[in-house]
């Protein structure tokens, strides 16, 4: 017997910094970490790998846990027959991205979290899904249900999965960008406009239906555009899903800052773990509705934003942390954010709760669980105003006033858990938001907020001449990646167009420099994700598709040519250029998924 194996710890995630690696490090489950030790292990026991993907505010991520990991009997179905390893999604975006990829082609539908997949000892993905349950209801199968199955088919069936295997890698490479040397027509722009006209909720706004995102990607497409031509007008559906997204649940309307998104397609109760980058995306856009209408509510938006990045997600060293969990100390979904009646009576005078309680919702049923309310604008103080026969700024008065002293009852429970990691990409986008914003409203407090984040992601990630070549790292220890670089880039062009520094150009060029030099695809352009130097996983992607967070490839496309205009070092819009023209066909096929590289090559037409 290996004397190290058999003393080492057989849950090995004690050591790992990871919040939420640290929230699993007592499970009965035997996790490794993402390593050599683990696949080395797997191959040694001619075992699958069960790869479990989540991070620290995910909110069905606790429930699988408590459901399944937790679970002695469960555990030891996976101890017994699997390797188990965990992946926090911040830490290893890398890994995330490939698995939710490669779990889309086998099922042929969408990815999420959790993802459980399931792997050969050699990392390629036969079967997965997302949340499994401990008992099966609802269509989906139990986890251990899932877990006999898959032990089957490995004993017995292990040539399929092979042919599976080569079938999976030779569809993941098909979906590869090539190279066509067309360039993208404006009609592919009405293309992208008309997609997301018809997928337009002209009720509530937004697109599709519940569950419904923000889509903030979309959103900034249509509101640059700044057209009103169409029925509806690009800006018209944008300014009416900024409208709705903020007199919604979806916005907190006590605290300030963006929820994940609405489990209703009102807008109304949302899915209550707050992600920095999910307001990072939206800040911009309510500072560029507010400068093209006035409107209050959008100012009110941003500035709420604002304070609460301020207040409650930045750190001792002036970088912002990644998240708030959606459920309270006791695990229970939104328990932070809801309300029952009488503790909102206990707070309001008389007079404010005749005028919140209507403003608010409070007057209409319980929309949590039919018990609880989460507030939002229901019927707006500009209305209240009429209906109350008082002067706006009166009513608004007393509803700031009001939401003031809720606030500080709120702050007496105990807040959501705060992962404390500070990813450089999500920084980076609100380095960004800042900055704009603050030069939008004439904030100086905000641009000098966004400088000093600037400063401290350049001395705490950025690494001179490490080992002969700079690096930019996504995490401490960690290399960073395609958007880290891209993402950065941009903030710090859009930082120095708003409140410019001496050196802030020479910076921007170093950093596009290294990520010319680590992810660029000389031969065929377009940016790798991952570094052309780091530790290969089974298949390497080029990552276009505007998600959560823009992709990689038309963000670094627009902050390059953004730096050409700045320089003019003709090498990087001819990088752009490449860039765009390799997911020509990829556009074409889906313009409104690709909106970044819309704008690039919108810019890159009006550059000719």
């Amino acid at each position: 017997m290996n004397t190290d194996t058999a003393l080492a710890p057989r849950n090995r995630l004690a050591g790992e910094t990871s919040a939420y690696l640290q929230q699993h490090a007592g499970d009965p489950v035997h996790w490794y970490p993402w390593g050599e030790a683990a696949f080395a292990e797997a191959r040694r026991l001619d075992r699958p790998i069960l790869l479990s993907v989540g991070y620290a505010s995910c909110h069905w991520c606790h429930v699988m846990a408590r459901e399944s990991f937790a679970d002695p009997a469960t555990a030891a179905a996976v101890n017994e027959g699997f390797i188990a390893i965990k992946v926090d999604r911040e830490e290893r975006p890398d890994i995330d991205g490939l698995y939710q990829q490669a779990l889309q082609l086998l099922r042929r539908g969408n990815g999420g979290w959790p993802l459980t997949v399931f792997l050969s000892p050699q990392g390629v993905p036969f079967y997965g899904g997302t949340y499994f349950p401990r008992e099966a209801s609802g269509g989906q199968s139990a986890l251990r249900d899932v877990l006999a199955s898959v032990s089957t088919v490995w004993t017995e069936r292990r040539a399929d999965l092979a042919r599976q295997d080569e079938a999976l890698i030779a569809a993941l490479s098909a979906a590869l960008p090539q190279p066509t040397g067309a360039p993208l027509d404006p009609s592919v722009q009405e293309e992208a406009i008309q997609q997301l006209a018809v997928a337009f909720d002209a009720r509530h706004g937004g697109f599709g239906g519940a569950p419904k995102f923000p889509h903030p990607t979309d959103l900034d497409f249509l509101l640059q555009l700044d057209s009103d031509i169409g029925t509806p007008s690009p800006r018209a559906m944008a300014l009416e899903s900024l409208r709705h997204i903020a007199e919604g649940g979806l916005f907190d309307q006590l605290g300030g800052g963006f929820f994940r998104y609405s489990v209703d397609p009102a807008w109304n109760i949302p899915h209550f773990e707050k992600m920095l980058c999910d307001s990072a995306m939206l800040l911009p856009l309510y500072a560029d509705a507010w400068k093209a209408t006035g409107d209050g509510l959008f100012r009110r938006a941003a500035e709420m934003t604002v304070d609460w990045a301020m207040r409650e997600m930045r750190s001792d060293d002036g970088l912002f942390c990644s998240a708030q969990a959606a459920d309270d100390a006791a695990g229970r979904e939104g328990g932070v954010y809801v309300w029952e009646n009488a503790a909102l009576r206990e707070v309001l005078s008389p007079v404010e709760w005749d005028l919140c309680a209507a403003h608010w919702g409070l007057i209409d049923p319980p929309g949590f669980e039919g018990k609880s309310w989460h507030l939002r604008v229901a019927r707006s103080a500009e209305k209240l105003a009429d209906t109350f026969d008082q002067p706006l700024a009166a009513v608004q008065a007393v509803i700031d006033g009001a939401r003031g002293r809720l606030l500080n009852r709120r702050d007496d429970r105990e807040r959501a858990a705060r992962d404390s990691k500070t990813p450089t990409a999500w920084n980076a986008l609100m380095v960004k938001a800042l900055a704009h914003a603050g030069a939008v409203f004439g904030r100086s407090d905000w641009l000098e907020a966004a400088r000093t984040s600037f400063d401290a992601l350049r001395a705490a990630r950025w690494r001179d001449d490490v080992g002969g070549a700079d690096r930019l790292q996504s995490l401490p220890g960690i290399d960073g990646f395609l958007d880290d670089h891209a993402f950065l880039l941009d903030a710090a062009l859009t930082l120095h167009e708003a409140a410019p520094h001496d050196g802030d150009l020479a910076f921007a060029t170093q950093l596009a420099e290294v990520m010319l030099l680590r992810f660029e695809d000389d031969d065929r352009g377009g940016f790798f994700f991952t570094a052309h130097d780091a530790l290969p996983l089974f298949h390497r992607s080029k990552p276009a598709l505007d998600a959560a967070t823009p992709g990689g490839n038309g963000v670094a496309a627009l902050a390059l040519i953004r730096l050409a205009r700045r320089t003019g070092n003709t090498r990087y819009v001819n990088a752009a250029e490449r860039c765009v023209r390799l997911f020509a066909a990829t556009v074409r096929a889906d313009p409104a998924s690709h909106t970044r590289l819309l704008m690039a090559a919108r810019w890159l037409d009006e550059g000719r």
